[in-house]
């Protein structure tokens, strides 16, 4: 199995520099004790926790201008983790989840490349039991998670179990299907919703076709 290739890459938000290490395309394989297929991950869809998604850009850049002073923040299926980066460069209290085998050693690997403290991350599976090791937050944020006939119901119940009883919820969604459902089942768990495109996406290559959508308990 040949080994696996990288590109590096700096993300600039105002002021600040997040430096990157990804897959170099989503070509890339590398699950040689087959933990990943175990997990139930496919090889063409093994690289997609590991490239910068625009949908991941979005987020990021929303959550940089974002009043999130005091607030415990979770980031829900990280993939290569852009926002947890960026809030953990700028002292925020963010922990990071993921599905994928490889999703934290990617994460340390590029808090290192920051020189920053390292992220708190934990493995999880929506469809199992939610971990103790997580706790409840006041803001929980993620991108184009969305993708799957079953995720409405297993990312709704996953949220409202580790959200506190007064908590924002900050979803970007690529103008998938599925966000109607998801929205209505978050309303069964008290959340109200607001969404609005995204302003200023200058930073990527094409315009951006999805929303940001505000959950709010």
């Amino acid at each position: 199995m040949k080994n696996i290739r990288f590109k590096y890459q700096t993300i600039e938000f105002g002021e600040d520099d997040i430096h990157l290490r990804t897959l170099k395309d989503k070509q890339q394989f590398k699950d040689e004790n087959k933990i990943a297929e175990k997990l139930g991950i496919s090889s063409a869809s093994w690289s997609l926790f590991g490239v910068l998604w625009p949908s991941s850009e979005v987020l990021a850049n929303f959550i940089y201008d974002y009043d999130f002073k005091n607030k415990r923040i979770l980031e829900v299926g990280c993939g290569i983790g852009l926002s947890s980066l960026i809030l953990n460069h700028l002292d925020a209290d963010i922990t990071a989840t993921d599905y994928h085998p490889e999703a934290e050693k990617f994460l340390d690997i590029n808090t290192e490349l920051n020189e920053d403290e390292e992220i708190p991350f934990v493995r999880v599976d929506w469809k199992n039991n939610y971990s103790d090791k997580l706790g409840k937050f006041d803001l929980i944020i993620g991108s184009d998670l969305l993708y799957e006939r079953n995720h409405p119901e297993l990312l709704s119940s996953f949220i409202n179990a580790h959200a506190n009883l007064n908590c924002k919820v900050i979803l970007v969604n690529p103008n998938r299907g599925y966000q109607a459902k998801f929205t209505s089942k978050m309303e069964k768990y008290g959340f109200n919703c607001i969404s609005f495109e995204p302003e200023n996406t200058d930073y990527l290559d094409e315009p951006y076709k999805g929303k940001i959508f505000k959950y709010s308990r």
